[in-house]
Formats: C-alpha cells, structure tokens, sequence
C-alpha cells in the first residue's frame, strides 16, 4: 500500500527518503545430517602495544594495503548517574569538538579539512583518519582537542537547542518512545541505563558540569589507544609519547549502582499513543551476564536461533502468521547490566495475537531443545560473522581493546571459532532457560491505548506511561459529544480558518518556509494554485536538492537528480492532498471521513477524523475541540520494515489576508519547520506547476 502524502509532508517524504536511499544434488544421502566438520581454523591478525608513563595503553595493527591511519581513542569509566541534569555527559562529547585554547571551531575545521582528515568526539573519546602523510598533524590536532578543550559558552547554547528539538521529535517516534519507557521501568529512573534525558533536564546542563566531566574521566590512565593502518609501532611510539606523553593521569570514581526490583510475573507497560496505528511491542528483562563470560557464545548461538534474521520468532510471526514485516531479539552481555529483548511493530488489530506468540516461542526455546538443523545454521551465521568481520583490520584493534578493558583471556578471539563449534544443543537449551525469562518479562507497547488495552489485559498488570517515561493515571475515554458528525467537525474547521467566503477568495498562495534538521539548514517554497495545481522546491545551501510538481492531472517527484512519476492511487491521493483547502471538496474528490471520537492531545481534548481516500489509503485528522483548528495529521506508509507512520502537528495560526494559515509545523522526523512568509493571489502561471 502506497501512501497518500499531505502536502505540507512532501518534505518530510524526501528526508525520510534521504535517510532510506543453487545446490547439486549427486549422491547424498540427503534422510541424514551431516554431522559438524572441525571449526575452521583462520589467523586472527597480530597487534602490538605499549604503555606510556601516564598509563595510556596503546595497540597497534599495522596494515599497508591503504596509505592511511586511523586513531581510535577509548576512555573506560563506570556510566555516570546524570540525575536531574541527564544529557550533560553525551553534550560534554559533542563540545570537545568545539574548539580549543588555541583554534576556535571554524579554525579547527579548517585545518582537518585542509588535509582531508575526519575528527569527531564523543563522552567515550576520539576518533580521527588521514592520510599516511598527514598522520602527523592529524594526531597533534587531536591531541589539542582532548587536552585542551576550550568549551564555548556559544556552542553549548547551540548543542543544547539541538538536543532538545531532538528529544522533542522522538515524542512522534513509537520505537524511541518504547525504548525509553523500557529503560525507566527495567532499570529505574535512578540507575544510569534508566535516567531519562528531557528537554528539562538538557535545559538544565551548564558549562560547569561540562567542564566537571571533562576534569574527572578525561583521564590517561582509563584511555586506550588503537591505530590502526600503515604505521609502525616505532611510529607510534614517538608520534603518540609527543602528543599524549603530557597528559596527566589521575583518579576516576567507581560507582555501584542498585538495579530496580525485578518483577515477579510478566507486566505491561503501556504507552496510549492516540494517534497510532501500529503497535511497537518489546518482551524484556535484564540479565546478568559479563561481556566475556564462559556463557557468552553460548547465548549468542541460542538468539541467533531465536531472534536471528531467519530465526523463529521472524519465522513465526512473519513468515507463518503475517502480523509483522519482522520480529527479532537481543541477548546483550554487559559490565553492569545485561538485557534480553524481543521486538516487533504490529498492526494495532494483532496486537495480542503478536504477544502471544513472542511468549510461546520464549517458553519454547527454554523447555525442547534446539534441532540439529537449527543449531547447524546458526554456527554457520555465528562463524560467517565472525570471519567476514576479521576483513578489517578496525577488529583486531577493539579485539584488543576488549581483551584489556574485560580482561579476556589472552587467546580468547584465537579460539573463539573452536568454542562457537563446541556449543551443543544442550548447552543452548541450558542458556535459554537462564538467561530468557518470559514470566519475569516486562511486556512495553506503545500504540493506541484504547484499541489495545484490553487486548494486553490478559498477560499482567497494566501500567501507563507519558512519551516522556512518567507513571501516569489512565484518562477515562471521552464520549463524542451527541449527534456530531465529521462533517461538523469540518465545518468548524473551515469556519475557524476564516470562512467559505474569504477562502474562495484564494486563487494561489505561496509560502516560503526555513527548517533545520541533522545539522542540515533547508529552505522550502510550497506553491498551491486553485484547484489542485501544487508544488514544493526544497534547497540545501542554495541549490535545489528536492521538488515535487502535480498539475492536477499529472504529479512527479525529483529528487537529487532521479525523477519518479506517481502512478495510480498514490496519484489520485496526492490529487487530493495537493488541492487547495481541500476540505471544501471533500465529496467531490470522493474522500469519505468519519467522526472516530475524541482524543486528548497536547493538554486539551481533539476530534479524531478517520479519512479514506481514493483508493483507500487512510488519513488520521485531530481537531482542536475549542478552536476548531486542525492540530495534527497522521499517515502510515507500508515499507519492507513495516508500516512507517508519521505524524505532523500544526501550530502558531497566524492570519493573512483573512485566512488562518499555521507558521509552525513539525514531523515526527525531526523536523520543526517554520513559515517566514504567506503570498495570496500572486497570480501564479500554470507553467510553474508544468511537471516535466
């Protein structure tokens, strides 16, 4: 099913799509397995390493093949507890890259730039490539940031009103909003993996608890080096005790942190997201289980037959009963606090029926035991992974790296094949039963509280959350007030924005839009001609990157070059969606709607309108039930991953020429855009709208 696309949310279409873009038979005797052959035997390359007097390890893998070098910095210190100044860690990362005691950051850039390097930064260090020849000059610009950071009060401001358009984008993201509310109920908003990051609390961050991070973990003696290309490790040696030998080592706390209590049966955390209409599902619970263990391997063979791409859960809920495009799982090791995790998006209808099934298959694989042919391919995926990774020569580096900071034993990687080939169905079935635990899963969905509610009843206790993580009390339903219809609804819609008469009064409009998203600054020019004539430019630093052209009988899009043609129902609904207040003609262009109830969003109440458009693509309205205003807009696109939904919220109504025309819109892609400027009745040519 193609999606009809509203045209305030073309734009949103071309960044989503900026971020999208035989055996013989012979003799066998095929009745039996063949039993496992030896692990392969495959040579791990070789590092070497140093130490410098202020205890910064360094490990070196020394490959030819490219005349470059990459240096990857890596600081190991306990996750910190941000409390209520949560994000201060992660922007504190993002500022070493913002200048230093002797270049500012447009210096700075210049200078990496100039020799065609790349150097970014984060909480846990360093990352930085040339060129052989510019290695040296590479390393001391890196060593500049690292210890001699300069933290601009400027670039704080700026990070932080990115963070927070960030964090208020991924309120319209089901999967974000479910990552986080399963963070806060398995770990506790008091343990580091739970605390959430809000725009309250990024708001918060000042240049003293930067610095303070800076000065307490930006330590030598918890850093590990790894370079990695055509050096030597004499190089190495002169070029990183040059640049790193004044680094001053010091003390870092340790922390211990208690975990949240774990639940005695299976539970459900609910997210009511109104305008949902899929369900993002996830069974977890946390595990204790190191990075290193003896049970590591182990756990890695067990989900990759359960939640692998192929494995039973895709297989069952995919393949056998079509409630999702796929269904996967982790079983993550992890110094503090492992996790299990099980995930899928569903149709909001199977809701249950997916539930149901991601337990049957959890029980399962804890109580028979894995087939000859299941544990045969995973090996297989296991060892094809773990060779095919072994073709860069970055893994040799972070082999050795995990070797220091786990403490591995020294041949750990050497024999990791030989254990991989040693683990039995038994031992999977033993791993299984330890480490996945359905009846102490929490069960977190985020979807359309009152299709799915009753649904999840049956599995535990309910609890409700806000997008934001907190315990919230579920609202009774609003009834639909007595004899309203859609239609009604419309009407006062058309009212609100100024009346059937100054409306008819349109005969074009213009609106000229900026928005900046990733780091991205865009302009828009959105071009409407009565009665359905349409069209969108989109321009990244001056040139034109994106436009979408409908003349009321044709529509196409051009982006970056390549032209698409929309073609029937997608057509027909951007017909629709292309047309100029189109609500005033909603019979004419065959669009049906109906009145599905009222929703609470943003603080107030909203009418829900259910559109079916030609072709029979949906189309979610919300009206503000005081102003009558539109508020928001939802549409879903099936996708190979699922059903992509996506939201876009309107606001700051302004009047221009005696019509309402909202100067604030915002996607759930992330987008905030804002209209600079209306033009009524410019007395646009038809050939503006000619698609070529």
């Amino acid at each position: 099913m193609k999606k009809a696309f509203p045209p305030t949310l073309f734009l949103v279409l071309w960044l989503n799509s900026l971020a999208v873009f035989s055996q013989s038979s012979g003799s066998l005797d095929r009745s039996k397995i063949p039993g496992p052959g030896p692990a392969p035997v495959i040579q791990i390359g070789t590092y070497d390493s140093l130490r410098l007097g202020n205890g910064m390890r360094v490990f070196v893998v020394t490959n030819r093949k490219l005349p470059r070098v990459a240096f990857n910095l890596v600081l190991d210190y306990d996750p910190i507890l941000e409390k209520e100044y949560a994000g201060y860690v992660d922007i504190a990362g993002q500022m070493l890259r913002s200048g230093t005691a002797t270049r500012t950051k447009a210096q700075l850039d210049e200078e990496i730039d100039f020799i065609g390097a790349s150097l970014s930064t984060s909480a846990t260090g360093v990352y930085g490539v040339s060129l052989k020849k510019h290695q040296d000059k590479l390393l001391q610009l890196m060593a500049d940031v690292v210890l001699n950071p300069a933290f601009p009060q400027s670039e704080l401001d700026r990070i932080k009103k990115e963070t927070k358009s960030g964090l208020a984008a991924q309120k319209d993201e089901p999967e974000a909003v479910a990552s986080l509310v399963n963070n806060i109920v398995l770990y506790g908003p008091n343990h580091p993996y739970g605390e959430p990051t809000t725009e309250q609390t990024v708001e918060k961050v000042t240049l003293d608890q930067v610095k303070s991070f800076y000065a307490t973990y930006y330590k030598p003696n918890i850093a590990y080096l790894a370079i990695v290309g055509d050096i030597t490790l004499a190089e190495a040696r002169t070029a990183v005790e040059k640049y790193f030998g004044a680094w001053q080592r010091g003390s870092v706390p340790k922390s211990k942190y208690t975990l949240a209590a774990q639940p005695a049966k299976t539970r459900v955390a609910l997210v009511d997201r109104a305008s949902s209409v899929q369900s993002v599902v996830s069974v977890s619970h946390s595990i204790n289980l190191r990075p290193g263990a003896p049970d590591v391997i182990k756990t890695r063979i067990a989900n990759d037959i359960l939640g692998g791409q192929g494995g039973r859960l895709f297989n069952n809920l995919r393949e056998k009963r079509g409630l999702t495009y796929g269904a996967y799982s982790s079983l993550a090791s992890d110094r503090l606090v492992g996790e299990f995790s099980a995930s899928a998006s569903v149709r909001n209808a199977v809701t249950d029926s997916a539930v149901v099934e991601f337990l049957s298959e959890l029980r399962r694989i804890r109580t028979e035991p894995v087939s000859a042919e299941e544990l045969k391919k995973s090996k297989a995926s296991v060892t094809g992974s773990f060779v095919r990774s072994l073709e860069s020569p970055q893994t040799v580096a972070s082999f050795a790296i995990n070797t220091a900071r786990y403490q591995l034993p020294a041949d750990y990687y050497k024999n990791y094949l030989r254990q991989v080939s040693a683990v039995t169905a038994a031992d999977v079935q033993a791993v299984a039963k330890k480490y996945v635990r359905p009846a102490n899963a929490t069960i977190t969905v985020v979807g359309n509280g009152s299709e799915i509610a009753d649904q999840l009843k049956p599995f535990g206790p309910i609890d409700y959350y806000d997008a934001e993580g907190n315990q919230i009390k579920p609202e009774a339903k609003k009834a639909t007030p007595a004899g309203l219809t859609a239609d009604q609804v419309i009407d006062a819609y058309v009212k609100a924005i100024g009346g059937k008469e100054n409306l008819a009064k349109v005969q074009d409009v213009t609106r000229n839009m900026t928005a900046s998203i990733q780091g991205m600054e865009l302009t828009a020019v959105q071009q409407q001609k009565v009665p359905n004539k349409y069209r969108m430019a989109i321009s990244m630093q001056g040139s034109e990157a994106f436009n979408m052209t409908s003349n009321g009988t044709k529509a196409a899009m051009s982006q970056m070059g390549n032209r698409q043609e929309l073609q029937d129902k997608t057509l027909e609904a951007a017909k629709v969606q292309s047309t100029l207040f189109a609500e005033l003609y909603y019979d004419q262009l065959g669009v049906k709607r109906s009145l599905a109830g009222v929703e609470k969003l943003g603080g107030g109440d909203a009418y829900k309108l259910e559109l079916t458009m030609p072709g029979g693509d949906k189309v979610i309205d919300y009206f503000d039930s005081a102003t009558g205003l539109k508020v928001r807009q939802v549409t879903s696109t099936d996708s190979p991953q699922g059903a992509v939904t996506q939201t876009t919220d309107y606001g700051d109504y302004r009047e221009v020429n005696g019509v309402k025309f909202p100067h604030k819109i915002s996607s759930s892609m992330g987008m905030q855009l804002e209209v600079q400027s209306i033009e009524i009745n410019k007395g646009l040519k038809d050939e503006v709208f000619e698609v070529k």
